[in-house]
């Protein structure tokens, strides 16, 4: 069986891709390597944790000496690395934490992998999923490319974009044979309510306020978790060594009028009179230097690889709110705590 380590597979993106890998591919072995912090939550994947094609590992990607040991131990064929420190608002808060993580874990699975394949390379694969956020702002016009210019302006964006290149980088000196790929905003079930739909859902369901960052003219490219994993799934199994894929939803949204939809999505879905969720909308001071617009050209892996979105913002929108309306325990549990805590200090 081909071993494969998928890192961070207890969040959010990650749960999905440890999924489909666990149940379309039982010839593999998939390792879930996760540290289980707050967004790591072992209830995002308890529907696959007893199948035999798979095992869980808890574990600090930061940590070089466990991350050498467990290479040697599995002699992994394929890396998946998804595990990052992903929301800006706790970067600009400890950026420290964020260069731990993104940087010195990536560099030491980069390390690991190397030394463990030493030009080995025949069936060896090693891919590093990142964000749309290391391209930087983009004004009314234009696209993000592949080969549009790194300029990121956040703590979180810039981790991002170090590791970006270090993996790059280990392609060009070591010929590691890499694929890169920079999706957008994802939204979907299993998401943690820091972030903005699974947050707002949640508030509208306990009538708490809907803190919306300056004028809410921020502008995003959303994708549907479940497209994003098919994506990484194929990229993984068809894509071209030492190339970067972008992988956005053809789908941009101002922040403003995407809180809109979704309170007049949840008035429906709660039985509530229309405008209801509407008055919950309160506009809270800007968050420090601020993207004014994020949208990604998927272009080259619809052309090369024949992915596309699967679905449309409204029916994707409308299944997450199913879902979390379905998994009350599931928020519950995730919502409590620590949680509590940052949500306090963030938007008070």
């Amino acid at each position: 069986m081909k071993k494969i380590l998928i890192t961070g597979g207890a969040g959010f993106i990650g749960s999905h891709v440890v999924r489909r890998f666990v149940n379309k591919y039982p010839e593999y072995h998939i390792f879930n390597l996760d540290a289980l912090t707050y967004a790591g939550n072992l209830e995002n994947i308890k529907d696959i944790e007893h199948n035999p094609n798979y095992t869980f590992i808890k574990g600090d990607i930061v940590d070089e000496t466990f991350i050498n040991k467990l290479f040697s131990v599995h002699n992994f064929d394929g890396v998946l690395h998804l595990a990052a420190e992903s929301h800006v608002d706790r970067s600009i808060k400890d950026p420290l934490a964020f260069v731990k993580t993104n940087v010195i874990g990536t560099m030491n699975l980069l390390n690991a992998a190397k030394n463990q394949w030493m030009g080995n390379y025949e069936g060896k694969r090693f891919y590093h999923i990142s964000t749309d956020e290391v391209y930087g702002s983009l004004g009314a016009e234009g696209l993000f490319t592949e080969t549009t210019p790194y300029d990121p302006n956040s703590p979180y964006s810039a981790s991002k974009a170090s590791s970006d290149h270090f993996v790059r980088a280990y392609g060009a000196t070591y010929d590691l044979p890499y694929v890169l790929t920079n999706c957008s905003n994802n939204y979907g079930s299993y998401h943690f309510p820091e972030k903005l739909i699974p947050l707002f859902i949640n508030n509208i369901i306990n009538n708490k306020s809907l803190p919306v960052y300056g004028d809410g003219n921020y502008t995003r490219d959303w994708l549907y978790v479940e497209d994003h994993a098919a994506a990484i799934d194929l990229v993984f199994h068809k894509g071209k060594n030492h190339e970067t894929y972008n992988i956005g939803g053809f789908n941009e949204w101002k922040n403003i009028d995407l809180v809109k939809l979704l309170c007049q999505l949840m008035d429906q879905k709660l039985g509530r009179n229309e405008g209801t969720s509407h008055q919950l909308i309160t506009y809270v001071k800007d968050r420090p230097g601020h993207d004014l617009r994020y949208a990604i050209d998927s272009t080259k892996i619809n052309k090369e690889l024949g992915w596309k979105p699967s679905v449309t913002f409204e029916e994707g929108l409308g299944k997450t709110i199913d879902w979390y309306l379905s998994n009350s325990e599931w928020l519950q549990n995730v919502t409590s705590g620590t949680y509590k805590d940052y949500y306090k200090k963030q938007y008070s």
